[in-house]
Protein backbone atom coordinates (compact mmCIF):
# COMPACT_ATOMS: atom_id res chain seq x y z
CA UNK A 1 0.00 0.00 0.00
CA UNK A 2 2.87 2.37 0.80
CA UNK A 3 4.46 1.50 -2.53
CA UNK A 4 1.30 2.33 -4.47
CA UNK A 5 0.84 5.55 -2.49
CA UNK A 6 4.41 6.65 -3.26
CA UNK A 7 3.98 5.96 -6.96
CA UNK A 8 0.82 8.06 -6.97
CA UNK A 9 2.42 11.01 -5.18
CA UNK A 10 6.13 11.75 -4.69
CA UNK A 11 7.27 9.40 -7.46
CA UNK A 12 4.56 10.37 -9.93
CA UNK A 13 5.96 12.38 -12.86
CA UNK A 14 2.50 13.56 -13.90
CA UNK A 15 1.84 13.98 -17.61
CA UNK A 16 4.71 12.26 -19.44
CA UNK A 17 3.25 12.48 -22.93
CA UNK A 18 6.06 13.12 -25.33
CA UNK A 19 8.77 12.12 -22.88
CA UNK A 20 11.66 10.06 -24.16
CA UNK A 21 13.70 7.52 -22.21
CA UNK A 22 16.32 10.16 -21.37
CA UNK A 23 13.70 12.40 -19.73
CA UNK A 24 12.33 9.47 -17.73
CA UNK A 25 15.81 8.62 -16.53
CA UNK A 26 16.47 12.25 -15.58
CA UNK A 27 13.28 12.26 -13.49
CA UNK A 28 14.36 9.08 -11.69
CA UNK A 29 17.90 10.29 -11.04
CA UNK A 30 16.63 13.57 -9.58
CA UNK A 31 14.83 11.43 -7.00
CA UNK A 32 17.40 8.66 -6.78
CA UNK A 33 17.30 8.26 -3.00
CA UNK A 34 13.51 8.12 -2.98
CA UNK A 35 13.44 5.53 -5.76
CA UNK A 36 16.06 3.43 -3.97
CA UNK A 37 14.10 3.58 -0.71
CA UNK A 38 10.90 2.66 -2.58
CA UNK A 39 12.63 -0.25 -4.33
CA UNK A 40 14.10 -1.49 -1.05
CA UNK A 41 10.69 -1.39 0.61
CA UNK A 42 8.52 -2.99 -2.06
CA UNK A 43 11.06 -5.62 -3.08
CA UNK A 44 13.68 -6.34 -0.43
CA UNK A 45 11.60 -5.79 2.73
CA UNK A 46 8.57 -7.44 1.12
CA UNK A 47 10.68 -10.42 0.05
CA UNK A 48 12.00 -10.89 3.58
CA UNK A 49 8.48 -10.72 5.03
CA UNK A 50 7.36 -13.21 2.40
CA UNK A 51 9.84 -15.79 3.73
CA UNK A 52 8.25 -15.52 7.17
CA UNK A 53 4.72 -15.72 5.75
CA UNK A 54 5.55 -18.70 3.51
CA UNK A 55 6.93 -20.70 6.43
CA UNK A 56 4.06 -19.65 8.72
CA UNK A 57 1.44 -20.69 6.18
CA UNK A 58 3.26 -23.97 5.71
CA UNK A 59 3.00 -24.66 9.45
CA UNK A 60 -0.68 -23.68 9.51
CA UNK A 61 -1.75 -25.78 6.51
CA UNK A 62 0.69 -28.71 6.37
CA UNK A 63 -1.43 -31.15 8.41
CA UNK A 64 -4.30 -31.08 5.94
CA UNK A 65 -2.24 -30.81 2.72
CA UNK A 66 1.34 -31.86 3.41
CA UNK A 67 2.46 -32.55 -0.18
CA UNK A 68 0.67 -29.54 -1.60
CA UNK A 69 2.17 -27.27 1.04
CA UNK A 70 5.68 -28.54 0.35
CA UNK A 71 5.27 -27.44 -3.26
CA UNK A 72 3.54 -24.19 -2.33
CA UNK A 73 6.22 -23.27 0.21
CA UNK A 74 8.96 -23.98 -2.34
CA UNK A 75 7.32 -21.53 -4.75
CA UNK A 76 6.89 -19.01 -1.91
CA UNK A 77 10.59 -19.14 -1.07
CA UNK A 78 11.59 -19.00 -4.74
CA UNK A 79 9.39 -15.95 -5.17
CA UNK A 80 10.98 -14.36 -2.10
CA UNK A 81 14.43 -14.81 -3.61
CA UNK A 82 13.36 -13.40 -6.98
CA UNK A 83 11.72 -10.37 -5.39
CA UNK A 84 14.72 -9.63 -3.16
CA UNK A 85 17.12 -10.03 -6.10
CA UNK A 86 14.97 -7.73 -8.23
CA UNK A 87 15.05 -5.04 -5.56
CA UNK A 88 18.80 -5.31 -5.04
CA UNK A 89 19.44 -5.07 -8.78
CA UNK A 90 17.15 -2.05 -8.99
CA UNK A 91 18.81 -0.21 -6.12
CA UNK A 92 22.44 -1.03 -6.88
CA UNK A 93 21.84 -0.64 -10.61
CA UNK A 94 20.44 2.85 -10.16
CA UNK A 95 23.59 3.84 -8.26
CA UNK A 96 25.73 2.59 -11.16
CA UNK A 97 23.55 4.43 -13.67
CA UNK A 98 23.88 7.66 -11.68
CA UNK A 99 27.68 7.35 -11.78
CA UNK A 100 27.64 6.73 -15.53
CA UNK A 101 25.31 9.66 -16.14
CA UNK A 102 28.03 12.10 -15.08
CA UNK A 103 30.52 10.86 -17.69
CA UNK A 104 28.58 8.99 -20.40
CA UNK A 105 24.83 9.74 -20.55
CA UNK A 106 24.21 7.45 -23.52
CA UNK A 107 25.83 4.50 -21.73
CA UNK A 108 23.86 5.36 -18.60
CA UNK A 109 20.62 5.25 -20.55
CA UNK A 110 21.53 1.93 -22.16
CA UNK A 111 22.49 0.43 -18.80
CA UNK A 112 19.27 1.69 -17.18
CA UNK A 113 17.17 0.13 -19.93
CA UNK A 114 18.97 -3.20 -19.62
CA UNK A 115 18.75 -3.27 -15.84
CA UNK A 116 15.04 -2.42 -16.05
CA UNK A 117 14.42 -5.44 -18.26
CA UNK A 118 16.32 -7.72 -15.86
CA UNK A 119 14.50 -6.29 -12.83
CA UNK A 120 11.10 -6.75 -14.49
CA UNK A 121 11.95 -10.25 -15.59
CA UNK A 122 12.93 -11.30 -12.08
CA UNK A 123 10.12 -9.84 -10.07
CA UNK A 124 8.53 -6.70 -11.38
CA UNK A 125 6.78 -7.55 -14.62
CA UNK A 126 5.96 -11.26 -14.69
CA UNK A 127 4.13 -12.50 -11.59
CA UNK A 128 3.79 -16.17 -12.50
CA UNK A 129 5.75 -17.51 -9.50
CA UNK A 130 3.83 -15.38 -7.00
CA UNK A 131 0.60 -16.29 -8.74
CA UNK A 132 1.38 -20.00 -8.48
CA UNK A 133 2.18 -19.63 -4.79
CA UNK A 134 -1.13 -17.90 -4.03
CA UNK A 135 -3.04 -20.41 -6.14
CA UNK A 136 -1.43 -23.39 -4.39
CA UNK A 137 -2.08 -21.84 -0.98
CA UNK A 138 -5.71 -21.35 -2.00
CA UNK A 139 -6.00 -24.99 -3.01
CA UNK A 140 -4.55 -26.02 0.36
CA UNK A 141 -7.03 -23.77 2.17
CA UNK A 142 -9.88 -25.52 0.37
CA UNK A 143 -8.85 -28.80 1.96
CA UNK A 144 -8.23 -27.40 5.43
CA UNK A 145 -10.11 -25.90 8.37
CA UNK A 146 -7.10 -23.81 9.36
CA UNK A 147 -8.18 -20.75 7.33
CA UNK A 148 -11.58 -19.61 6.02
CA UNK A 149 -12.52 -21.28 2.75
CA UNK A 150 -13.84 -17.95 1.49
CA UNK A 151 -10.22 -16.75 1.49
CA UNK A 152 -9.45 -19.30 -1.20
CA UNK A 153 -11.90 -17.69 -3.64
CA UNK A 154 -10.06 -14.38 -3.50
CA UNK A 155 -6.81 -16.33 -3.74
CA UNK A 156 -7.95 -17.98 -6.97
CA UNK A 157 -8.54 -14.53 -8.49
CA UNK A 158 -5.17 -13.23 -7.28
CA UNK A 159 -3.27 -16.33 -8.35
CA UNK A 160 -4.88 -16.53 -11.77
CA UNK A 161 -4.15 -12.85 -12.48
CA UNK A 162 -0.51 -13.39 -11.53
CA UNK A 163 -0.08 -16.51 -13.66
CA UNK A 164 -1.63 -14.85 -16.71
CA UNK A 165 1.03 -12.11 -16.68
CA UNK A 166 3.36 -14.63 -18.30
CA UNK A 167 1.59 -13.82 -21.58
CA UNK A 168 2.93 -10.45 -22.83
CA UNK A 169 -0.50 -9.22 -24.05
CA UNK A 170 -1.85 -9.78 -20.53
CA UNK A 171 0.98 -8.02 -18.72
CA UNK A 172 -1.39 -5.32 -17.48
CA UNK A 173 -2.94 -7.94 -15.19
CA UNK A 174 0.10 -7.34 -12.99
CA UNK A 175 -1.75 -4.32 -11.59
CA UNK A 176 -4.79 -6.51 -10.86
CA UNK A 177 -2.50 -9.03 -9.17
CA UNK A 178 -0.87 -6.34 -7.04
CA UNK A 179 -4.07 -4.62 -5.94
CA UNK A 180 -6.08 -7.77 -5.20
CA UNK A 181 -3.10 -9.25 -3.41
CA UNK A 182 -3.11 -6.36 -0.94
CA UNK A 183 -6.62 -7.44 0.12
CA UNK A 184 -5.51 -11.10 0.19
CA UNK A 185 -2.45 -10.35 2.34
CA UNK A 186 -4.55 -8.27 4.74
CA UNK A 187 -7.09 -11.07 5.09
CA UNK A 188 -4.38 -13.69 5.56
CA UNK A 189 -2.68 -11.50 8.16
CA UNK A 190 -5.86 -11.11 10.18
CA UNK A 191 -6.51 -14.85 10.01
CA UNK A 192 -2.95 -15.74 11.03
CA UNK A 193 -3.32 -13.64 14.18
CA UNK A 194 -6.32 -15.71 15.20
CA UNK A 195 -6.67 -19.32 16.18
CA UNK A 196 -7.30 -21.76 13.29
CA UNK A 197 -10.92 -21.55 12.20
CA UNK A 198 -13.23 -24.55 12.18
CA UNK A 199 -15.49 -23.17 9.43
Amino acid sequence: MIGFAAMATVLNPGNTEGWGAAQRLAFVLERKALFQAWTTLIYVVFGMALVVLSVSLHERLKDASASLMQIATAFGLIWSGLVIASGMIGSVGLEAVASLQATDPSQALSTWTTLGAVENGLGGGVEVVGGLWVLLISLAVRGSHALPKALSYLGFVVGTAGILTIAPPLGELGAVFGITQIAWFAWVGICMLRRPTTN
